[in-house]
């Protein structure tokens, strides 16, 4: 398998110093940036399996830049920051992050959360985890395996997702979520469920509101009516389910 590629974007050499020999230790190859600018560059050049991004950053913070990454590239994205209010993580997530960890941070989790979002990152680039209990399709044109579910065609082969033709945007975490429940149509899935089986790692405290996050941010790309959702129904008290 091709060494997995992470881009680390702070303002600050010291802390971008230490997170490349931490990473290369566990065998990453590391590209640095100094600020989003720098850092929507690199991303022209090569393809990466992770960002690591800091917030508070000179010219565009760190939201703004994962706002403008997301036009280029569905790479998971982590943030690193000192600020660490729910409402900096629910922030972080609306701009399109994955996951969010609170400077300082241990060598353990970094790690931990870095090899969470890369492994999964490329089992959704190609690998079909669940099976399937919903109309699918297999095009000789391209060898293309489309899920249908209501008005959407998830195309698992390219990991796009699309409406009458029109594709739909989503993150990384979007999709491998929004892939999990619709191939397990009917079933709910408890936040904790949901957090474990998407994200690969223990449920934790918080991890409710970052589950609450993704699936509002899911429904505004995907429901016509996201105050009223269709596609993704909360089973109150129990969970998410696609019907």
């Amino acid at each position: 398998m091709e060494t997995a590629r992470i881009l680390v974007v702070d303002d600050n050499p010291e802390i971008r110093e230490i997170i490349q020999i931490l990473l290369m230790g566990e065998g990453f190859q590391i590209e640095q940036a100094g600020n989003g600018t720098e850092a929507l560059e690199a991303l022209e050049i090569q393809e990466f399996d992770l960002i690591i991004l800091d917030i508070m950053m000179p010219g565009m913070n760190g939201y703004q830049t994962c706002l403008e990454i997301r036009k280029k590239s569905n790479a998971p994205i982590l943030f690193l920051s000192a600020k660490g209010q729910e409402s900096d993580k629910t922030l972080g997530f609306s701009s399109g992050g994955d996951d969010y960890l609170v400077k300082p941070f241990s060598y353990n989790e970094l790690v931990s959360r870095a090899k969470a979002l890369i492994r999964r990152y490329q089992i959704y680039k190609g690998k079909d985890s669940f099976s399937a209990n919903v109309e699918t399709k297999d095009s000789f044109a391209g060898q293309k395996k489309i899920v249908y579910f209501h008005d959407l065609e998830l195309d698992e082969t390219a990991e796009t997702v699309s409406i009458d033709g029109k594709t739909i945007e989503l993150t990384d975490t979007e999709y491998a979520m929004l892939h999990l429940l619709v191939k397990n149509r009917h079933q709910i899935f408890s936040a904790e469920r949901l957090y474990e089986a998407v994200w690969d790692e223990s449920y934790y405290y918080g991890a409710n509101n970052t589950i609450m996050v993704h699936i509002r941010n899911l429904r505004k790309k995907i429901e016509k009516d996201p105050k009223n959702p269709e596609l993704i129904k909360t089973i109150w008290g129990k969970g998410y389910r696609c019907d």
